[in-house]
């Protein structure tokens, strides 16, 4: 039940249907919008919502869908069902183009399968485009609209027939034409004209009787009569006795082609009836695109919750100055069903409660709503109303009797599942009675469960509202240095009027406002003093858990920066030690050349004792150049493993400090294990590395170390003494992996460009838009688009830092705004 007769036109929803019927191109959609309307069918609503919003999908994601104009063709239908009526040339070709329309729409939608777009498929089940009626439709209409001489070989004659006798006429009237001006009958520049469908020659009126013939016109001044020459009179009369039987045949042909598609007429109903739906489903998604709807949830546990939502003319209007709408939060349950909204005059609370009403009844019509997709909205029987000047001169009503009138329907209508939206609760009577009136009201609304959004100036109300389980406050936002309200919802206490400072802003002398406070009293004057106190409170500590959540962000942009020089400097730390083993094995080898070069001298010279000390000094110099290149590649690996050690510290000193600030207190030290000693034979681990060493030689605080083939010197303190399981885990060698191969045809075939991962958490969603990098990559596309839609930014922000990180990925930028704007990303690869 709505009430009254006219909420529609309240909540400004009349409006809203009148600019998506704009959007349809059918009378038939135009008709089915306006029947569409408060429903409260669950099964119906979630069946009209999940159409929009897949039909929304498709604008923003898809390009080839069909979307041009559609045309209507009950008319039509009705027609062909009528024994003996047959269609014009016009009807059969606008149903032509609804049956083309029909056809690519179902099959671009059966084309992507039930996983894409489960709702529309299920729609487009049992519809038929009909191919057998296009193709005979093909074959009498040409692309012109007209009957093709090849629609049947009668009419083929009698057009070969018309143009014969056209030129036979043609051809003696220009001959006549061509005498008569030789003889002076007619002027040397006339030309031929065509009177009442005939060929005539323009003679002037003194030399009528010169040219034998039928006079058919004359010219506005008598001047000149126009005559149809007696010797083509026969050839005219056989050419109009031709144009009457092509007449004839096309009525024939057309006669024909209705009783063939006429057993068909129930079936083509449906498929109009199918594309008047379509139309509608797509104008209510391009308003949806437009004015940045979604689809909400459809709430289980009784919960209304708008985040971000917005009064979708409003936001029209604002966007047409240039100036940006406030978003409306809000949240009720059964433990907290009814809020009553306080504040300053011209301070938003109306425009609240309107939003709270066209968002729930957008819902339950089965409209995408102007708010993020995470908003939860139940399912309500009856939505009652009471905002503005009712009086009426007919009823005899004032403005508070009607009012009331409206209350106690109300109270009548009212139980668990209605909504009630009041704005100015109690207001228009004295106030002390209309006060306590209103406060009674409220009691009982409370009794019955229903929920309901209620907008007041009265103490009582508020006070109530504080001390009672069930009702909620909320109070709109005000800048009191400024004196300007700030449009913004916050629940949780009343709101000052702030009336004292509203008018001194516009001027009222100050006599007037110190007298009024006076006789308002201390008790009030306090009252509002505490709660300008509490808003300029709110205000203050807003702005400092701003200033530092920008500190954060900054912090971690900070963190991010060290992450990205670790990352940079472990690539460069693996580049040294690749290098470090290259030379290494050169070096081996070249030892293992000289020392048997050496072996061989040495043998050759029999062991001479002189030669035999050159020799050795030889080995001496080169054993020195490779522990002079062993100690500068350890000095290079102990660089680069300080610069590690600092950022590890520094994100050591980050993790504390946000164990600190949420109240964790870190594990006792006596708690961390002893570290074992690191002695010759020991398995050890270098810090930054995965693979352990056993150690070769000690020297002090430096110990030599053997890493697989590689043989280094590195400070013991960077050692890490592992058991001789982790060292065989760590060192055992790997199976060899099977190579599956991958259909990169297949891959192609099933390979989408587009991914939506509104919904998924960060996680999720991360996961998939990899999987969709990878695949993209594999098959080589140029570029993907992903819907993350707009919400707080988060998940868009994720997504663009993990893009970030892939080497090809040239850019991610976000779409055109007529396609999604910041709600989509576009992925572009090298």
């Amino acid at each position: 039940m709505i009430y009254p007769q006219n909420f529609e036109q309240k909540i400004g929803f009349d409006r809203l249907r009148e600019q998506v019927a704009a959007l349809c191109t059918m009378r038939a959609a135009r008709e089915r919008l306006a029947g569409q309307t408060f429903s409260t069918d669950r099964a119906e609503i979630e069946r009209r919502l999940s159409l929009a919003d897949e039909m929304r999908s498709i604008l923003i994601l898809e390009r080839d869908f069909p979307d041009g104009e559609y045309v209507d063709i009950d008319r039509i239908v009705a027609k062909v069902g009528i024994e003996g009526a047959f269609l014009d040339t016009t009807e059969v070709v606008d149903l032509r183009k609804a049956l083309g329309a029909v056809g690519e729409t179902v099959g671009f939608i059966r084309r992507r399968g039930e996983g894409a777009y489960p709702s529309l498929f299920r729609r487009t089940g049992g519809v038929s485009s009909f191919p057998e009626i296009v193709a005979s439709i093909d074959r009498i209409i040409d692309r012109f609209g007209d009957v093709k001489d090849t629609a049947s070989p009668e009419l083929q004659q009698v057009r070969r027939a018309i143009r014969e006798h056209e030129g036979q006429a043609a051809k003696r009237l220009q001959q006549l034409l061509n005498s008569a001006k030789s003889a002076g009958i007619v002027e040397a520049d006339a030309t031929l004209s065509i009177r009442e469908g005939r060929a005539v020659i323009p003679v002037s009126a003194a030399n009528k009787r010169k040219l034998p013939g039928f006079i058919h016109d004359e010219s506005a001044t008598g001047k000149t009569v126009y005559i149809e020459p007696v010797e083509v009179v026969e050839i005219n009369n056989e050419l109009k006795e031709l144009e009457y039987a092509e007449r004839r045949e096309i009525v024939r042909i057309l006669t024909l082609f209705t009783e063939e598609i006429r057993p068909f007429a129930a079936e083509l109903a449906e498929a109009g009836d199918y594309l008047a739906e379509m139309d509608m489903v797509r104008a209510k998604a391009r308003w949806a695109v437009e004015n940045s709807g979604g689809k909400p949830i459809v709430s289980t546990d009784d919960r209304l919750v708008l985040r971000r939502a917005r009064h979708p003319l409003l936001a029209q209007t604002l966007r047409a100055q240039g100036r940006e709408i406030v978003p409306l939060d809000m949240e009720l349950d059964r433990h907290k069903h009814l809020l009553v909204i306080s504040g300053p005059n011209a301070g938003g609370k109306s425009v609240c409660l309107k939003t709270t009403g066209i968002v729930q009844y957008m819902f339950q019509c089965g409209f995408l709503v102007p708010a993020l997709e995470n908003s939860e909205l139940p399912i309500f029987r009856s939505i009652f109303i009471d905002i503005g000047d009712e009086q009426s001169m007919d009823d005899d009503l004032s403005t508070y009797s009607s009012h009331l009138k409206n209350m106690k329907n109300m109270l009548q209508g009212a139980s668990e599942r209605t909504l009630v939206l009041i704005d100015e609760f109690g207001s228009g009577t004295e106030p002390t009675i209309g006060g306590a009136i209103a406060e009674s009201i409220l009691e009982k609304l409370l009794e019955k469960g229903c929920y309901g959004v209620i907008t007041t100036h009265y103490a009582n109300i508020k006070y109530y509202a504080s001390n009672t389980e069930g009702v909620a406050n909320g109070a709109m936002m005000f800048d009191v240095q400024n004196i300007r309200p700030l449009f913004r919802l916050e629940i949780g206490k009343p709101g000052s009027s702030f009336a004292i400072e509203i008018a001194r802003k516009i001027g009222l002398p100050e006599e007037i406002i110190r007298r009024a406070g006076e006789k308002a009293g201390s008790d009030h004057i306090n009252i509002e003093r505490q709660l300008r106190e509490i808003a300029r409170d709110k205000h203050y500590w807003e702005q400092k858990r701003d200033r530092i959540r920008q500190t954060d962000r900054k912090v971690e942009e900070l963190e991010q920066s060290y992450a990205e020089q670790l990352q940079r400097i472990r690539q460069e730390r693996q580049e040294i030690l690749r290098r470090a083993k290259s030379e290494a094995q050169e070096m081996l080898a070249e030892a293992n050349r000289r020392i048997e070069n050496t072996i061989k001298e040495i043998r050759e010279a029999q062991a001479e004792k002189e030669f035999t000390r050159l020799a050795r000094r030889e080995l001496e110099d080169f054993r020195e150049t490779v522990e002079r290149a062993d100690s500068e590649d350890a000095a290079r690996s102990e660089a680069v493993q300080r610069e590690m050690e600092k950022i590890e510290r520094r994100r050591q000193r980050r993790a504390e400090r946000k164990q600190q600030q949420g109240g964790m207190q870190p594990e006792a030290a006596a708690e961390a294990p002893k570290p074992r000693e690191v002695t010759v034979g020991a398995k050890v681990k270098l810090a930054g590395q995965e693979i352990p060493g056993v150690v070769r030689e000690l020297k002090g605080k430096r110990a030599r170390v053997a890493f697989g083939q590689i043989l280094t010197t590195v400070d013991t303190g960077l050692l890490t003494v592992v058991s001789n399981n982790e060292y065989r885990e760590a060192t055992r060698p790997t199976t060899a992996r099977t190579v599956v191969a991958v259909d990169i045809s297949a891959r192609k075939l099933n390979f989408r460009d587009h991914i939506d991962v509104r919904g998924m958490r960060a996680a999720e969603a991360l996961e998939a838009v990899q999987d969709l990098v990878d695949d993209a990559l594999m098959v080589g596309v140029g570029s993907v688009t992903i819907l993350h839609g707009k919400g707080t930014g988060a998940l868009k922000e994720e997504i663009r830092r993990y893009l970030r990180t892939v080497p090809e990925v040239r850019s991610a930028v976000d779409e055109h705004a007529d396609r999604g704007g910041a709600g989509i990303t576009v992925v572009t690869f090298e």
